[in-house]
């Protein structure tokens, strides 16, 4: 167990500067590290302290596997991370952690994702599995919102999943801008753009607000709960269940999720402060 809670030094191969506030850190760890789109690391900074952060890119070769962790500069240890760690400086990461985006159950089905922000971090991995084997599925639905044109993540990312067939991406930002040519306005409002299908499921993750609003629209559309899946994200101190500090009714965010399922959490859900 006290192994479980020591953080592995690891260097840092590459830097990317995703926005004026956010950054993904790449990072080389061995090929029999299991990592699963939708589980998390925790990241040590020494000196300052630990935090959570999703996975967001995962990148495998025979010899080696390379992690992304982006990290937006929000606090303490974040902001000290933005600040000073660069190419082949070291950071600590324990993981990985949590449960990841289910997908083996929903082969030719109708896949949507729905991103506000940074919240698009942990579903990059998720989206890239499934458009490496489209064929497998029916198609795949992005939404994406940000509060300004400015804020999107992965521009690159977002212009190769726009040409690639079988994919349909809707971009939008919160208040129109000079030179925007994509929809303006929150990201649930492009909910009522698009058609689902008794074989559509969802994936969501971005501020709890947003995710909820979405859950409605969803439900009011004639989604089942149990093919509505949310990355939730509290405050998480040890990553492996003992200190509780991500409770979230009966469950315990850093094992039973980060992923759950909307059936399973939605009497939580809408309880303010919880």
């Amino acid at each position: 167990m006290v192994r479980d809670l020591e953080p592995k030094r690891v260097r840092v191969i590459r830097v990317v500067n995703e926005t004026i506030d956010t950054k993904t850190y790449y990072i080389e760890l061995n090929s029999n590290v299991n990592v699963k789109p939708g589980q998390f690391f925790m990241v040590y900074a020494w000196g300052f302290g630990e935090i959570p952060v999703s996975v967001s890119d995962i990148i495998v070769y025979s010899d080696r596997l390379i992690i992304g962790l982006t990290i937006r500069s929000v606090g303490a240890v974040s902001n000290y991370i933005f600040e000073n760690i660069r190419e082949n400086s070291y950071i600590g990461v324990r993981g990985p952690y949590g449960r990841e985006w289910p997908l083996k159950n929903y082969l030719n089905w109708d896949l949507l994702v729905i991103a506000g922000g940074i919240g698009l971090a942990p579903l990059k991995p998720l989206i890239k599995h499934v458009i490496d084997n489209i064929e497998k599925f029916n198609g795949l639905k992005i939404l994406y919102g940000a509060r300004s044109s400015n804020l999107l993540l992965y521009r690159e990312d977002l212009k190769k999943w726009s040409e690639i067939s079988g994919v349909e991406l809707y971009l939008t930002i919160d208040n129109p801008e000079p030179g925007w040519s994509g929809y303006t306005g929150f990201v649930t409002d492009l909910i009522d753009k698009i058609k689902l299908s008794d074989k559509t499921v969802a994936y969501i993750c971005g501020p709890e607000i947003m995710m909820k609003k979405s859950v409605e629209k969803l439900v009011k559309k004639g989604l089942r709960c149990e093919n509505i899946y949310l990355s939730l994200e509290r405050r998480m101190r040890c990553g492996i269940g003992l200190c509780g500090t991500c409770q979230f009714g009966q469950y315990l965010v850093c094992l039973d999720g980060p992923v759950f399922k909307y059936c399973d959490i939605s009497r939580y859900l809408w309880i303010d402060g919880l």
